[in-house]
């Protein structure tokens, strides 16, 4: 007589941990967003059954990013669509949408034909000095930013970029600015 022996796998549900029957009735679900988030997306298990409250529960929401003007970090931000539309006053936030210029430019499926390469941008220029950019900064960059600093920080900050400030550190260092910000520290009083 030959005895055969067999494995049963059984699955139990990471939201309630009833055992799960059938692998039909399994939804994986990934969290993104939660805020005991703290190494990126994560993956959970539950009945199907389960799920149902999920969707009855979904919210319609809108995820925004804030890009300050003085340069910081942008920071996004998800609400719900409802008082986002009441900040639109008295307009249809459709219509504003719909007039708003495109944040990214459209992506294109074919690739597009080799032309001349990009230009690249001279930062020893008053149009582009203190602009931040990756790389190096050039003594000609740093001499234009010290010989017209006033104008380069109207420019940069006409144009919703940081500025470059005297008070920084890094900024200081990047830009070869010891001698101006040495003269813009205020002075200490005199002692007796």
């Amino acid at each position: 007589m030959q005895h055969i022996m067999a494995q049963r796998m059984v699955r139990f549900s990471d939201l309630t941990n009833k055992i799960i029957e059938g692998d039909d009735a399994v939804v994986r679900i990934v969290v993104e967003q939660h805020p005991a988030l703290t190494h990126g997306p994560v993956e959970i298990e539950a009945a199907a059954d389960e799920v149902e409250p999920i969707r009855k529960g979904a919210l319609s929401v809108v995820s925004l990013t804030l890009y300050q003007g003085d340069g910081s970090e942008p920071e996004a931000v998800t609400m719900e669509i409802e008082a986002f539309n009441n900040l639109a006053g008295g307009m249809d936030m459709t219509d504003v949408i719909r007039r708003a210029e495109p944040a990214y430019p459209p992506r294109k499926h074919a690739r597009p034909a080799p032309g001349p390469a990009t230009e690249k941008l001279d930062y020893s220029t008053l149009e582009h000095a203190g602009k931040p950019h990756r790389g190096k900064v050039t003594e000609a960059e740093k001499q234009a930013v010290r010989d017209n600093l006033p104008v380069i920080n109207e420019r940069l900050k006409h144009a919703g970029i940081r500025t470059i400030d005297l008070d920084n550190a890094e900024h200081v260092a990047r830009y070869g600015l010891d001698a101006l910000a040495s003269q813009a520290a205020p002075s200490a009083p005199p002692t007796e």
